[in-house]
């Protein structure tokens, strides 16, 4: 490089072209190209969901009572007036999973109270007697309450094969009117 007269005489210097954006029909044939790709991948997706056998279903139910399933597959949760007849007809075992001050206050007619932190020292001997194929009814209160579920499957891991959740059990039972109690 010559500093007199900022000249360069070395042969490695290559004059570069400067760099300018993309045309704009660049850029409308990648978003076309996406647009093809998402069409594409879509169409494959419901296709195959249309035909497979066990397809997702196009609308689901999402409520907590669909949610309810064991580790085993079975669905967990009871209707109310379901709940209500095997009550009324005493072939059930209802085991409040709330905490004891809450069942003190008012439970089920006839629940016995496993609050959950003492499952494991109360439930065995509650079931003691009982024949593993008793229908045995879990509730606690609060439609996402989880209490009573995770109850549920303990007693489902003891060999029992018909437990089952009333969802929202204590509030729904007491709206309804049904038969309840107070401990002292």
């Amino acid at each position: 490089m010559n500093p007199e007269n900022n000249t360069c005489s070395c042969a490695a210097h290559v004059h570069e072209a400067p760099i300018h954006p993309p045309s704009r029909g660049r850029s409308y044939e990648f978003l076309w190209q996406v647009t093809l790709l998402g069409v594409i991948a879509i169409t494959v997706a419901v296709l195959g969901n249309t035909l497979r056998t066990d397809g997702l279903p196009w609308i689901g139910n999402y409520s907590e009572q669909t949610r309810l399933v064991s580790p085993s597959g079975r669905q967990l949760a009871i209707p109310l007036p379901e709940a209500y007849r095997l009550h009324e007809q005493k072939n059930a075992l209802f085991i409040d999973a709330r905490n004891p001050a809450e069942y003190r206050e008012g439970h089920i007619q006839g629940a016995i109270n496993v609050p959950l932190p003492q499952a494991e020292s109360l439930l065995l001997p509650a079931l003691e007697g009982i024949p593993d194929s008793a229908i045995v009814i879990t509730y606690c209160d609060g439609e996402h309450c989880n209490l009573s579920k995770e109850l549920a499957i303990m007693i489902e891991s003891f060999g029992f094969t018909n437990v089952k959740v009333l969802v929202n059990g204590w509030s729904v039972w007491k709206k309804a009117g049904y038969p309840i109690e107070r401990s002292a």
